[in-house]
């Protein structure tokens, strides 16, 4: 396959959560353009609208009008589909409202573990009460809360999110340190916002201010940049590519997740950023990808895991055409993700001919200059969907995906986008 061209992908999926959920507490009439119109991002909008906030249809590239007001009780329960986004940055936005709601899932969303957000939300002064152990559905009644100094045990930023908008609704001091440092869009948009947050010893502070008590968060404007976990899967088609070059336009370059680039770059690949400046807050930029051949195995650090964690499926992909071993470190965070990804990964990998195995919490992958071919069983996890189409387009494969439909959840013209740099992926059976 030779790529070329250029391609946008969609609007960031974390800064899409995050600036509906601020624009539905501002006062005023906000304007978002560029929202991922992902499944997961509709989730929260429509959980949003059973709060009170009113929010314009979310389409591709258009902008979106979100009339922020006081949130009112819903009276139904917030279904938050397959999004642990949503679940548990509605957690904390709820935290500090005086009324009862109740949150549930899809089975897989019900599976996934929610005591990482609820445990220090009960420590603030909520009231949880959970109906089948740590998972949804829950109920939630919030009310007065009282500040925290918090020492996560997970470097999260949707636990990091979740406690400053507990803190933000609530009106009360929060301190959060973590092992390592998770990415930063909500403390970006709080500093965007002019509200009270800074970095202290390492530690995220908010400090509620004198507008955050009065409850005035400007209504604003904000463009979403693209999504750098949805682009990674195009660079890393580039990087597999047997000629050309492919411009990857608008994405995000934030720096707490950037750390596939930097792994990319340690395997002999070299992607350019191009056309940089700053948008919102946010650093943004093209990535000017080309084909890397001879790529080299080695090891992904514990410590990078926060900032490539979304980008570990297309990662032990190239990994899997790399000369050697590459073993990436502490990576059990993704048995509950969408998926049981790390063994999802591992099987998978070992159905189209790569040797890999998950030992403990590190996943392990052989490189192999042998064409990939076999049946990937997704399990409806988007980006091990995406992934394995990405090595479905090296000469001689046969990677037969069990679904496509789920890359609906982060990138709804993924496959459209893939074949039009010159894709040979088949998407089924």
């Amino acid at each position: 396959m030779r790529v070329q061209g250029s391609v946008r992908p969609p609007g960031d999926k974390s800064i899409s959560h995050r600036a509906l959920i601020l624009a539905a507490l501002a006062h005023g009439r906000s304007e978002l353009r560029g929202l991922l119109p992902g499944a997961d991002v509709k989730s929260t909008a429509r959980c949003l609208r059973q709060l009170g906030a009113e929010i314009g249809q979310i389409r591709g590239g258009g902008a979106v009008t979100v009339q922020g007001s006081r949130l009112s009780p819903p009276t139904s329960r917030l279904y938050c589909g397959n999004s642990g986004t949503t679940a548990r940055l509605l957690l904390g936005l709820l935290a500090g409202q005086r009324f009862a709601a109740r949150l549930t899932g899809d089975a897989s969303l019900r599976r996934r573990p929610m005591r990482r957000v609820s445990e220090p939300l009960r420590a603030m002064g909520a009231r949880i009460q959970e109906e089948r152990g740590d998972g949804l559905p829950l109920t939630i009644r919030g009310g007065r809360l009282r500040g925290l100094v918090y020492q996560s045990p997970v470097a999260s930023a949707q636990v990091k999110s979740a406690l400053l908008l507990a803190a933000l609704t609530g009106r009360v001091p929060v301190t959060i340190r973590e092992p390592y440092r998770s990415r930063d869009h909500m403390e970006r948009l709080f500093v965007h916002l002019g509200l009270g947050i800074h970095d202290e010893d390492g530690a995220v502070s908010y400090q509620p201010s004198a507008v955050s008590r009065q409850q005035t968060i400007p209504a604003f404007r904000l463009e979403m940049p693209g999504d750098i976990s949805s682009a990674a899967f195009l660079v890393a088609a580039a990087a597999l590519a047997e000629g050309g070059e492919l411009l990857v336009e608008n994405v995000g370059l934030n720096p707490t997740r950037t750390g596939f680039l930097m792994v990319m770059e340690r395997m002999g690949a070299h992607v350019e950023r191009v056309n940089l400046h700053d948008a919102g807050g946010e650093p943004v930029g093209d990535l000017l990808a080309r084909p890397a051949p001879g790529l080299r195995g080695g090891e992904v650090a514990a410590a990078e895991v926060p900032s490539l964690v979304d980008e570990v499926p297309v990662l032990a992909v190239l990994a899997s055409r790399a000369q050697g071993e590459t073993v990436f470190r502490e990576v059990g965070e993704l048995r509950v993700k969408e998926s049981n990804r790390l063994e999802l990964l591992a099987g998978n990998l070992r159905a189209v001919g790569v040797e890999a195995e998950a030992r403990g919490n590190d996943l392990h992958v052989c490189g192999t200059e042998r064409p990939p071919r076999g049946r990937v069983d997704t399990a409806r996890d988007h980006r091990v969907a995406m992934a394995f189409a990405v090595l479905g387009t090296l000469p001689g494969a046969e990677v037969r995906l069990s679904e496509w439909a789920s890359v609906a959840i982060s990138y709804p013209r993924f496959f459209h986008d893939l074949k039009a740099i010159g894709s040979r992926a088949r998407h089924r059976d």
